[in-house]
């Protein structure tokens, strides 16, 4: 059955928000999938605070071509049926959680994504993005970087004190 014209700007309006405040899209081809397949997606979606969306890619096409960020994105990746994962918090969160989902249901598969910046990326682009670890993992590898000289310094300081207070102990105690 078709949809009305209000309801397609309506999905228009929907996606051109989610693509102006997106800083990650990932596509991925889910024919194949079972409906509990996709709501399993949804849900895990959710939980890592990415939303999906499924919608006819010319919508998805008008969406781009409103929004200037992305109206010279390259959309020629966007063939058959696909879903849109949107993350306006983390960058890898939508290409993460489809590639998780494609490990252990192999009919999903990732297609393209699109940057924050309108930047189109290839699939293997994606995969290489979802590999990538968590911001909030890459933050904590740079502050122990940051922390480690300072640990190496206290620990050379406290290893002095220590036998310059058992030698005043020995000394002490003698």
């Amino acid at each position: 059955m078709a949809i009305t014209k209000d309801k397609k700007q309506a999905l228009v309006s929907e996606l051109s928000e989610l693509f102006a405040g997106a800083k990650g899209t990932a596509v991925a081809k889910y024919q194949g999938l079972s409906v509990a397949d996709v709501q399993d997606l949804r849900k895990s979606a959710r939980a890592a605070g990415v939303s999906i969306k499924v919608v006819k890619n010319r919508l998805v096409r008008v969406a781009m071509g409103d929004n200037k960020t992305y109206k010279a994105a390259d959309t020629s990746a966007l063939v058959g049926q696909l879903l849109y994962a949107f993350s306006a918090d983390d960058e890898v969160a939508p290409a993460k959680v489809l590639n998780d989902f494609a490990k252990t249901h192999p009919a999903l598969e990732l297609v393209a994504g699109f940057s924050g910046e309108g930047l189109a990326q290839n699939a293997a682009d994606v995969k290489a993005l979802a590999s990538l670890p968590s911001k909030n993992q890459l933050i904590a590898e740079v502050v122990a970087q940051l922390l480690s000289p300072v640990h190496d310094v206290t620990n050379a300081l406290s290893g002095n004190l220590h036998a310059l207070l058992d030698g005043v102990e020995a000394k002490a105690t003698a």
